[in-house]
């Protein structure tokens, strides 16, 4: 398993994004709206979107406004392996518009952890069900040359 990103859930996002850009130099490298990816792997999400994905739960500053954000090649395993574990959910797996699987736990101290199904298997997961890459690529909402590259990686 690897760690891919910091979250953080923010009221204002021009202002976040200000802050980040002038006290640390950091610099926006993706921009999907509600998110931002800055230099160095930080992710900024607004509290509103943020907020949906918890299946409406209330967010408070100091509590459930951050996770660490992991992905997973073999999602259904790992799943499966939290049996074994006195786990406090926040949600059990839920499949995202794209298409991506998550699921997302407190460790013992209440951070949030998510952990994702890896974007390649889920274009190789579509792929696999029969669709085309550009059916692949509208139902995950990424460029085609993602889905193409999933398709060299499995020949």
């Amino acid at each position: 398993m690897k760690l891919k990103n910091p979250m953080l859930a923010v009221r204002d996002m021009e202002r976040s994004v200000e802050f980040y850009k002038k006290v640390l130099g950091l610099h926006v490298v993706m921009d999907f709206g509600e998110n931002k990816t800055l230099t160095g792997g930080l992710a900024l999400q607004t509290a509103e979107t943020y907020k949906e994905w918890m299946d409406g739960k209330e967010i408070s500053f100091g509590g459930n406004d951050f996770e660490l954000y992991f992905e997973e090649d073999d999602f259904d395993q790992f799943v499966d392996s939290l049996k074994e574990w006195d786990i406090e959910y926040v949600h059990p797996v839920t499949e995202h518009s794209w298409g991506q699987r998550v699921i997302r736990f407190y460790d013992p101290d209440r951070h949030i952890i998510e952990v994702g199904e890896n974007l390649k298997a889920v274009c190789r997961r579509f792929l696999d069900r029969g669709m085309t890459p550009e059916q692949t690529a509208e139902r995950m909402d990424v460029p085609i040359k993602f889905v193409n590259g999933c398709l060299r990686q499995r020949t």
